[in-house]
């Protein structure tokens, strides 16, 4: 068992446990038990170094020594994390290229069409529809399919790194 210093850290910003359970996304109970000493998942550990907006390493107290009390498991979190929301967050940015690449395969069709006079100047009104709807319907697909899908894939990662079309 690790000594931790979430409760130091949570208190030094004035929150109660219920608040860095609601910005942590973990349960008040998983909050209690950690500031109580029982062993955490490395996700949980993740999630309130996340919403402390501190390093795993620093939920972890100081020895005697003057070295962390990091257990084997936790050590080269830090590294992790970072590898999955670089992964999650190129992910993220290739479903933003995707989107504004077929954007402008429609628009570059539209002007193509309209210019061979294949068809009238009133095809040029799916352009703005596309980017409209397309961009409405690309967040909303990003926050129900994408967002939860990355979320099980990057456990370690957090959601809005990356801002979305």
């Amino acid at each position: 068992m690790n000594e931790m210093r979430i409760a130091e850290l949570r208190r030094h910003r004035g929150w109660t446990q219920e608040r860095l359970a609601e910005a942590s996304g973990i349960a008040v109970r998983t909050v209690q038990r950690i500031e109580r000493g029982s062993d955490a998942s490395l996700e949980s550990l993740s999630s309130i170094a996340g919403a402390l907006e501190v390093p795993v390493r620093e939920l972890f107290a100081i020895d005697d020594a003057g070295e962390r009390t990091l257990g084997p498991e936790v050590r080269g979190l830090d590294e992790r994390t970072s590898s999955e929301q670089a992964q999650r967050d190129a992910f993220s940015r290739g479903w933003q290229h995707l989107y504004t690449g077929v954007g402008v395969l429609v628009t570059l069709a539209a002007v193509a069409l309209v210019a061979t006079d294949v068809v009238p100047w009133v095809v040029f009104l799916v352009v703005p529809a596309y980017w409209a709807a397309g961009s409405l319907l690309s967040r909303f697909l990003k926050a129900t399919v994408l967002d939860p899908w990355l979320d099980r894939r990057y456990p370690l990662s957090r959601v809005g790194a990356t801002p979305g079309p």
